[in-house]
């Protein structure tokens, strides 16, 4: 006749193990998701706050004329990257640039991408000279909807005195992110 082992567990073991094995079960979970259907939930994921207000308050500027005529102008030329993407043609206006601050509802400038003798709005940039802001904010750098800028020390190539800068790709999609500076989706070959 065969021996029948019995193993006695204690209760409390019991439930030790119920629980690990429910925490086992809740962590594959997510990540079986991340790895199944990640790239679907992020394809219709809501932009963020300030792309929605970037879109918002600049849809006048879809037209380069409407730019221009709001004192926006371009400044050097086609921005392309150093090793990858563009940023686009900057129209910038000085006299926001001025001001020292920064208003979510008025950027700096306006990014346009050319297209023949066309220009596509594809985003803006929040410019402050960081001297004038630093000595305004407690050395404090400038934040946007929870979005922190980029120092750009001097020298740089646009021969500007350092400053402060964010990106906000609100009109053309960045698969590197809405708030990086370089954009694969953005080209200067279209001039």
């Amino acid at each position: 006749m065969p021996t029948r082992i019995t193993t006695l567990i204690h209760p409390s073991t019991t439930h030790i193990l119920r629980l690990a094995l429910l925490s086992s079960m809740m962590m594959a979970g997510p990540m079986l998701g991340l790895a199944n259907g990640s790239q679907a939930l992020h394809a219709h994921a809501a932009p963020a706050r300030l792309v929605r207000l970037v879109r918002e308050d600049t849809r006048q500027f879809i037209d380069v004329n409407a730019a221009t005529a709001a004192g926006y102008n371009p400044f050097l030329g086609c921005v392309s990257g150093p090793d990858h993407g563009a940023m686009g043609v900057h129209y910038i206006n000085l006299a926001l640039y001025g001001d020292g601050e920064i208003d979510a509802s008025r950027p700096e400038a306006l990014i346009y991408e050319p297209s023949g003798n066309q220009m596509r709005l594809v985003g803006v940039e929040y410019i402050v000279d960081a001297q004038t802001w630093l000595n305004n904010h407690n050395n404090i750098p400038p934040v946007l909807e929870g979005q922190v800028f980029q120092l750009v020390s001097s020298p740089n190539r646009y021969n500007l005195p350092a400053f402060f800068e964010l990106h906000v790709w609100a009109w053309r999609d960045n698969p590197k992110g809405a708030f990086v500076d370089w954009n694969n989706q953005v080209t200067c070959e279209g001039q």
